[in-house]
């Protein structure tokens, strides 16, 4: 599984579908044809793009075309193109798969659509570029680079800020995405989670479980030790250590790693897993060492915080 915010990491907030899951079934296709790469792509078509800013027209403006470029290329290579602002080892395209348009696996054709949109964890209205700072500072561990960050939010000081060129150039990278898709269709393929009435509580959910289904479905891939396997090309992001996302990230959220786990994963059988798998997979996960997000404090001071946040104790 590949697995970081869901971060949500740019999905925005979480939602669940709201009718009964019989089983391990995928919810409805998005509308008005080939917008996304489909869910059951194999992972032979990890490259597979519907558009791609190295092969289809951007905009005449040389500078705003470069800067598309930049965006893509900082989405694929955020660790190696973006090292004074990424402290571990996950990219962007490690959890939004195909470049962030893979049809169960947090796709972001058509994001810009709903931006500027409400963030129940800091409590306030955000920009794109606000969104992009928090997968910065929580799935991408930007905080993890320096010794005091203890102030560091989305609501104070964060290093990256809005105006940071990575994250010019990432906004600019999914807006070209989302040009001519509206908000309507953007929120048919957004948070795909578990339905509300198939969430096990998170003290009936069983780690132990979770560990003999990740060795059974995850891993070949990911690795007994999570830090993911060499496929030939491709390697998964860790998904705990002190290379993966902080614990004040999306992912680190059980409920939110579940949804995606149990509609993007396996790679090679995404939706093949049942809600409750899916579930005690992330209790498993989540429940491993992982960076702190030191700015935690400063998280959920508007509104309730979700019961699934394990790490805010």
């Amino acid at each position: 599984m590949h697995a970081c915010l869901l971060a949500a990491a740019l999905a925005g907030p979480v939602t669940v579908r709201g009718e009964v899951d019989a089983g391990p079934s995928l919810a409805p296709r998005p509308p008005n044809g080939a917008r996304l790469v489909p869910a059951v792509a194999p992972i032979t078509e990890i490259d597979a793009r519907v558009r791609d800013p190295q092969r289809d027209p951007l905009p005449g403006d040389p500078a705003a075309a470069d800067e598309i470029r930049r965006g893509y290329l900082l989405f694929e290579d955020t660790p190696r193109l973006a090292p004074g602002i990424v402290g571990g080892a996950l990219a962007c395209g490690n959890c939004h798969l195909n470049a962030g348009q893979k049809e169960g696996a947090l796709p972001l054709v058509g994001i810009a659509a709903v931006f500027p949109e409400y963030n129940r964890r800091s409590g306030r209205r955000f920009s794109l570029e606000d969104r992009v700072v928090g997968c910065f500072l929580r799935s991408l561990n930007a905080t993890g680079l320096r010794a005091d960050t203890s102030g560091e939010h989305e609501n104070r000081t964060p290093h990256p800020d809005v105006g940071a060129p990575e994250v010019r150039a990432l906004a600019a990278y999914l807006r070209w995405l989302s040009e001519g898709v509206t908000a309507e269709e953007t929120r048919a393929w957004r948070g795909w989670g578990i339905p509300r009435e198939r969430l096990i509580p998170i003290g009936k959910l069983d780690p132990g479980r979770g560990s003999r289904l990740y060795q059974t479905q995850c891993e070949n891939c990911h690795g007994r030790d999570g830090q993911g396997v060499d496929l030939g090309g491709i390697r998964p992001g860790p998904l705990w250590g002190p290379g993966s996302y902080n614990d004040g990230a999306g992912a680190a959220r059980i409920y939110t790693l579940a949804g995606y786990i149990r509609h993007a994963m396996p790679y090679t059988a995404p939706g093949s897993l049942t809600d409750e798998q899916a579930q005690h997979i992330a209790a498993y996960i989540d429940g491993k060492p992982r960076p702190a997000f030191p700015g935690k404090h400063l998280d959920y001071q508007v509104e309730k915080r979700p019961v699934d946040a394990v790490y805010y104790k």
